[in-house]
């Protein structure tokens, strides 16, 4: 029951679509329909500002960690804890705010992880940032990060969490299926170039 509760409030703690909120009251911009058309940090960054993107950024940072911080307390299953951070996860892409439409959830992912194994959740991140530097996309670095979180989690000791990471990884190379085939064509954007 305590499992069902927890994971009944991630989602909908996930589902909270902060860029919508922040670029609608603060820039009178609705990101779903400029830009890339989501409601992402770099979406929010380009359209409206480099500090809202940061804002956006963190506030989903913040919903993806929180439910599993606080959850941490009640349950001590690494696996349930897991399926906590999926529901968030799943939230942000099928938000019930949105008529069960969403984001690509990177970086609620990030959050999540870096309550279930922080040091496997920062190297993934500084994998993914490294990648966006070296490339100027941040979809590379997504991908990247996808492909790390399986990994990072097993080298950190957190198998248990290891098939919740592959499920993620799946479900984020799923949402960035437009970013892939641009960068196949050569025709994705670098992050600070507006679209």
């Amino acid at each position: 029951m305590t499992f069902i509760v927890w994971a009944a409030l991630a989602y909908v703690l996930g589902s909270i679509p902060f860029g919508l909120v922040i670029a609608k009251s603060l820039c009178n911009i609705d990101p779903r329909l400029d830009g890339s058309k989501n409601t992402g940090a770099t979406n929010v960054a380009r359209l409206c500002g480099f500090k809202y993107g940061v804002a956006t950024l963190v506030f989903d940072v913040l919903k993806g960690l929180l439910p599993v911080a606080f959850a941490a307390s009640w349950i001590d299953s690494e696996m349930a804890l897991s399926l906590v951070g999926l529901a968030a996860i799943l939230g942000h892409v099928f938000s019930c705010f949105m008529q069960f439409k969403g984001g690509k959830a990177v970086a609620t992912t990030v959050g999540v992880f870096l309550a279930l194994s922080p040091w496997g959740g920062i190297l993934a991140a500084v994998l993914c940032l490294l990648m966006v530097w070296l490339t100027g996309h941040v979809s590379m670095g997504s991908l990247t990060f996808a492909l790390a979180l399986p990994v990072c989690m097993a080298l950190t000791g957190h198998f248990a969490v290891v098939p919740m990471a592959l499920v993620v990884m799946v479900i984020l190379f799923w949402r960035h299926k437009e970013n892939i085939r641009r960068l196949a064509r050569g025709e994705e954007n670098p992050w600070l170039k507006k679209e």
